[in-house]
């Protein structure tokens, strides 16, 4: 750091030259030195502005210089002498003449200077006075103040003579404009002149006749405008009219009476019981009163608003406008999901609290209050769930008499298809509310407890008294009698049938319930309905004839136990249809999902074979994996760390598709590896499924093989089997009248989901042996076509030519072999040693491998057939899935990389070329080239360049004008724009922390921006008030914009809005805070609450998890977590794996931000709002708003 100045000092000696030469004051006098009481005598000289001392008078050096401009110059006091001198020497010291010196800048000492006589010391202040200039300073200043007014005077002079000129110009268009009107008044009286001398000579008799001629006249057009008014008046149109006003005055009463029933719920209940919970013995909680009454207060003043507005249009009658009052009242009615949505868990509390017994006095004495006119508290929390259907009724009135061409016909029309998607979606709300808590009852009822109740998506379809007939040999049947009073007692059964499953429980003499222990719950995907009784069936016959045809069997298949028939009686025929209807549509729900549409669950319940629990490969660490305990979705343990090799291997396993594992892989796949490797990988699969496929997928085939055919083929002879189709097999068997084992084949129904890519199962109509049917006879109704393998050996062919006659069926593909056919269940082989593989076995098939020998009773030929088939189609669906995964939900790896785009639409184009696609195959290709091939659908979304651009536009509007909705409704839009462009690899690597950001995550940064630039805006806007009231009701104002933003899920505008409110250089504003309202403080506290850091945002997590998209939330909450996720962990091992859970933790993250990314607001787009919001010349930078607030605010002393 610099400690002295430089300065030229040869140029310094040769002005003290000419100061000992030329100066204007040269002389003795005394300087004070630093010590206090000692005085040095130097020899001084003055030159222009510099004082230059000397040692003595004939020093050719100075000791020193001092500049003199600006300085003043003062006589001073002679200093108190300590000591006591001779006499003489005080009385000198006294007549010596003192004088200081004080220069302008500070850090400078004054000089103090002394002479021996006052004569010399004057002259010496004066040259001093004459030297710093002050003079003239002080004539620059009244100068430069005369030419500031001067300056002043001549723009006054300037604008007066503008206006004297706009005046004089003025003039002369208005003395034109009378000139021309004087010249045409000159023409119109030369042409009147001759008609009044005419008049003049009229004969009085033609004067008469044309003024009875004139009233004529008047009359006939006074009695045609009566007859117009009057055939009007009785004109449909006018009593359309008449009816639609008579609406609008009918909906303005009911208006009223309900702002006043919400007026007593406000303060004739919430508000009582709200000091209530204040009180020292509080009857009722807080948290109780919130939740039986939540935003209560918040319909009420926006009714009080409507109703003011609609008073207000009956005010302008008969003009009455409606539909922008609708318009302001819509996006607000958002908050009635919140009140539905809450409505039978308030009456629950409430109930509740009614156990108290202070509180049901204190409720009671309420509900005396003669306001209330008699009815409980129930009855009020209950008008609000009939209002919007009140409205939409009385919109639909106004519509059926409002004329097409009316000028609000469009707007109430808009209204009203809000308000019914509106009331749709509380419908829905109301209908899953009461569905859950319809569950919770009966599980409640069950003894045991039935945890399957306790799945939200399992939805409740019927319940009723069946008769469960008990099993009985074969033969005995007869003795049941539906008529036998130990049947009815004993086998009455209470029955619950469920979107998944099917309750058969008893009735104790309590009322309670208890589920069988056998067959008591029944999932319906292992369930086949069988309704009608096989013909072919003696037992069947005989129950037909026994129950009336009132009984049905239920085939229940589990996958870990033997399976086991159902048989129960209805009531009644209508009965037996009710419960077949419901059954057979739950069962065909489940089975026709399809598999392309089942992968893409988010929560997948996939149980996988026992075959894959026993491979110890999908549980054993090596050296390239490492699994932890945790199961995923199909109940594998999840990988911990792997290969880039094993994780590929792992999403192309044919044996299963974790949904879970496919999220996290494709999400952050661009850390360990890139998209070209990927596809590759999934190209491989489909071209070369048995070289690609590795081993430790088909290994267990001829193992598990041989094990499940010695379960269930123990009295059959082997199977003969050697099949390839490329038509698509049946989904179910609804109505079967063939006894036999009937094979399904389905690579589209998710029958036996736990299968994953494919679906191979059995359905068992019968175990007794089969019967010959004629090819002639009829099917049954809705009988579904079966798949069977026929015998293949030359023998059984070459001797059974009928049966090659009856095999050809329009269902069957011209490269079908000829041993593979479809058949009617009805229509049976000579064969009564025909039986199909069990779904162990088959499923074998599909992870089979060639490294072992065959087992017994299969061919080679046949074995390989049969195995390349299933294996092909199996890959093929399985890059199907993947590749549909990846363009549905990751369009943006194909729009940012046109070469992987062409690489895929290559494959799917060559998928479409196989000969052997199946039908459903070849859809599922089509769809996702369809889906990768249209147009870019963010086009469809508002962007913010586009927002941008429409503002520049429009109207300036202010602050003032705008309303606290269309401000909450614009900042919410241009959020959500902001947030849902953030491409997702942009959350990979923590890119915004890095020097490069803005090139690295450019959506990230601009979402900052955006958020400081609103939360700028909110201070600005307060701080440009001057007057104390202005600033606290635009605070009251943006707080509740800020409300409104909530009840919007913009929890990002929030935080915009409460960080503006607490800036220091707002939130010291202790008189402006001292004018904002309690109910507005305490509305921020909540509204700060809710979006608060603390416990890492834990009150705003908890909000977000409870609330639908829609939704805005503030991101800065998700980049933390991700922060502490990449900097906690490394994304490589040190063996070079990669660490998979990592990976899954920043995929949950992206997925949740996602999830709020895809579904967009249908808020419209205001120009004139998003202008204003965007305008930065709003914005006061930070030191500035600090500098207004002290102006507005001074400090106070300390």
């Amino acid at each position: 750091m610099q400690k002295s100045v430089r300065y030229n000092e040869g140029h310094a000696l040769y002005l003290a030259f000419l100061a000992r030469k030329e100066g204007t004051k040269r002389g003795f006098l005394s300087k004070k030195a630093a010590e206090a009481s000692r005085w040095h005598e130097k020899w001084f000289a003055l030159y222009q502005n510099v004082l230059f001392y000397f040692e003595g008078e004939q020093s050719g050096r100075p000791a020193g210089m001092y500049l003199l401009e600006g300085c003043s110059c003062e006589r001073a006091t002679a200093p108190p002498r300590a000591g006591a001198g001779p006499g003489g020497a005080r009385d000198a010291l006294d007549k010596q003449y003192y004088f200081t010196v004080l220069f302008g800048h500070e850090g400078q000492k004054p000089l103090e200077l002394r002479c021996e006589e006052e004569q010399d010391g004057k002259e010496w202040m004066e040259a001093i006075h004459q030297a710093s200039y002050a003079d003239i300073l002080i004539e620059r200043e009244v100068l430069m103040q005369k030419y500031i007014h001067l300056v002043q005077i001549v723009e006054t002079e300037k604008i007066a003579a503008n206006q004297l000129r706009h005046q004089l110009e003025d003039q002369d268009t208005e003395i034109e404009r009378l000139k021309s009107e004087i010249i045409a008044l000159n023409k119109t009286k030369e042409r009147m002149r001759p008609y009044q001398s005419n008049q003049e000579d009229e004969d009085p008799d033609i004067k008469k006749i044309k003024k009875v001629q004139s009233f004529m006249r008047g009359w006939l057009c006074r009695r045609k405008w009566k007859t117009i008014v009057q055939d009007y008046i009785c004109s449909p149109h006018a009593e359309s009219m008449r009816k639609r006003n008579q609406i609008v005055f009918t909906m303005v009463e009911a208006e009223s009476e309900y702002v006043h029933q919400l007026y007593i719920l406000v303060n004739g209940f919430l508000r009582p019981l709200r000091m209530a919970a204040s009180s020292k013995k509080p009857p009722i909680s807080h948290d109780d009163v919130s939740s039986i009454f939540l935003n209560s207060e918040t319909i009420m003043f926006l009714h009080e608003i409507f109703h003011q507005g609609l008073k207000a249009r009956i005010a302008n009658w008969p003009t009455l406008i409606l539909a922008d009052l609708f318009d302001i009242l819509l996006p607000m009615l958002n908050i009635y999901q919140e009140f539905v949505r809450n409505h039978q868990y308030s009456l629950q509390v409430l109930a509740n609290c009614k156990q108290n017994r202070d509180f049901d006095k204190l409720l009671k004495q309420y509900e005396a209050n003669p306001a209330c006119e008699g009815r409980m508290l129930e009855t009020f929390l209950t008008y609000p769930m009939f209002q919007i259907p009140r409205y939409i009724i009385t919109l639909h009135e106004l519509l059926a008499h409002t004329p097409h061409e009316h000028v609000e016909r469009k707007s109430l029309e808009f209204a009203k298809s809000k308000l019914e998607e509106l009331s749709r979606v509380m419908h829905d709300e109301v209908s899953d509310t009461e569905n859950i808590r319809k569950n919770l009852a009966i599980e409640r009822m069950i003894v045991e407890g039935c945890d399957i109740l306790l799945d939200t998506s399992q939805t409740f379809i019927r319940q009723g008294s069946l008769i469960q007939v008990p099993s009985v040999e074969k033969g005995k049947l007869s003795k049941v009698r539906l008529g036998s009073l130990s049947l009815k007692k004993e086998g009455e059964r209470q029955c619950f049938l469920f979107t998944k499953h099917f309750l058969i429980c008893t009735r104790s003499s309590g009322g309670k319930l208890h589920l069988l222990k056998t067959g008591g719950v029944l999932s319906l995907i292992e369930c086949t309905l069988i309704e009608e009784p096989d013909a072919s069936d003696d037992d069947s016959k005989g129950s037909g004839q026994v129950f009336g045809h009132l009984d049905f069997k239920i085939v229940v298949e589990p996958p870990d136990a033997a399976s086991f028939t159902v048989v129960l009686l209805a009531p009644s025929r209508q009965e037996k249809a009710a419960w077949m209807s419901d059954i057979s549509q739950c069962v065909d729900n489940i089975r026709c999902n399809g598999l392309m549409t089942i992968v893409f669950e988010e929560n997948s319940k996939v149980t996988v074979p026992h075959m894959i629990k026993s491979d110890a490969r999908l549980h054993k660490d090596d050296t390239d994996i490492c699994f932890s305990k945790t199961l995923n979705s199909c109940k594998v343990p999840q990988i911990r760390y792997a290969s880039v090799e094993r994780l590929l291997e792992r999403l192309t396993d044919l044996r299963f598709l974790s949904i879970d594992f496919l999220n996290t892989f494709l999400h952050t796949y661009r850390i360990f590896t890139t998209a070209a490797v990927v596809l590759a990988k999934l190209s491989d699969i489909y071209k070369r499924p048995f070289t690609s496929i590795p081993v430790r997928s088909l290994e267990l085939f001829f193992a598990t093989s041989q094990n499940n055919r010695g379960e269930h083929l123990v009295d059959s002879k082997t199977p003969r089997l050697c099949r390839k189709f490329s038509s698509p097999p049946p989904l179910a068997v609804s109505r079967t009248s063939s006894p036999v084992r009937a094979r399904k084949l389905s690579l589209t129904s998710p029958l036996n989901s736990r299968i994953g890519a494919l679906d191979l199962t059995t359905s068992p109509a019968s175990s007794s042996p089969s019967t010959t049917h004629s090819p002639a006879a009829s099917p049954p109704p809705h009988t579904a076509a079966v798949l069977e393998s026929a015998p293949v050996d030359r023998a059984g062919v070459e001797s059974s030519p009928a049966a090659d006659t009856t095999e050809l069926s329009p269902c069957r593909s011209p490269s079908t072999p000829r041993h593979l056919r479809y058949r009617q269940p009805g229509g049976q082989t000579g064969d009564s040693s025909h039986c199909s593989v069990s779904p162990a076995s088959a499923f074998a098939i599909a992870t089979a491998a060639a490294g072992h020998g065959s087992p017994p009773g299969f061919s080679n030929t046949e074995r390989i057939c049969d195995k390349e088939f299933i294996i092909r189609r199996s890959a093929t669906n399985r890059v199907l899935n993947v590749l549909r995964h990846w363009v549905s939900k990751h369009a943006q790896d194909f729009e940012l990389n046109n070469e992987l785009k062409m690489n895929v639409l290559n494959l799917l184009e060559e998928v479409l070329r196989d000969p052997d696609l199946l039908p459903q195959e070849r859809k599922a290709t089509a769809n996702i080239l369809r889906a990768l091939s249209q147009d870019d659908q963010d086009d469809i979304h508002l962007k913010l360049e586009d927002i941008i651009q429409l503002a520049d536009y429009s109207k300036v509007e202010c602050f003032e004008t705008l309303s606290a909705m269309e401000l909450a409704e614009q900042i919410t839009l241009l959020d959500h724009v902001v947030f849902r462009s953030i491409p997702y690899e942009e959350f990979l690597g923590q890119g915004w922390m890095k020097l490069d950001k803005n090139e690295r995550t450019p959506y990230i940064m601009k979402t900052s921006q955006h958020f400081n630039d609103m939360s700028n805006l909110v201070a600005s806007q307060i701080m440009n008030y001057a007057d104390v009231s202005s600033r606290a009701n635009a605070i009251e104002k943006w707080v509740a914009v800020a409300d409104i933003c909530r009840c919007l899920h913009n929890y990002n505008g929030v935080l915009e809005i409460t960080s503006a409110l607490n800036r220091s250089a707002i939130y010291r504003l202790k008189k402006t805070w001292a004018k904002v309202s309690k109910q507005t403080k305490a509305l921020m506290d909540k509204l700060q609450k809710t979006v608060s850091s603390e416990g890492r945002f834990k009150n705003l997590r908890e909000t977000l998890k409870n609330c639908n998209p829609p939704a805005v939330p503030y991101l800065g909450m998700y980049l933390t977590d991700l922060a502490f996720i990449e900097e906690g962990t490394p994304n490589f091992t040190e063996e070079g794996l990669v660490n998979f859970s990592k990976m899954r933790m920043i995929s949950h993250i992206v997925r949740e931000i996602r999830q709020f990314q895809q579904t967009s607001y249908r808020i419209d787009h205001q120009p004139k709002v998003t202008q204003y919001l965007l305008d930065k010349a709003l914005i006061i930078d930070e030191d500035t708003l600090y500098e207004l607030s002290l102006k507005i605010e001074p400090r106070l002393p300390a």
